[in-house]
C-alpha cells in the first residue's frame, strides 16, 4: 500500500518571495554582463568610415 505524504512534507523548498528575488538578480546580472560585453565589442570594432558616396563616375551614355 503506497504510504500518504501531507503535501507540505513532499516540498522540497518553500517557493514565494526568495525563488523570485533570485531569478531578478540573476536576470539583471545576465543584462549587466551583456551591456558589458556590448561596450567592450564597440570598443575594440575597428573604425570604418561611412560610405557616402560610391567613387565611380557614371558610364556615359551611348549616342544616337
Amino acid at each position: 500500500m503506497a504510504k500518504t505524504v501531507s503535501t507540505e512534507k513532499a516540498r522540497q523548498a518553500r517557493t514565494g518571495k526568495p525563488v523570485l528575488m533570485v531569478l531578478v538578480a540573476a536576470l539583471g546580472l545576465a543584462a549587466i554582463a551583456w551591456g558589458a560585453a556590448e561596450l567592450y565589442g564597440e570598443t575594440i570594432d575597428p573604425q570604418v568610415p561611412d560610405q557616402t558616396e560610391p567613387n565611380e563616375e557614371p558610364a556615359p551614355r551611348p549616342a544616337g
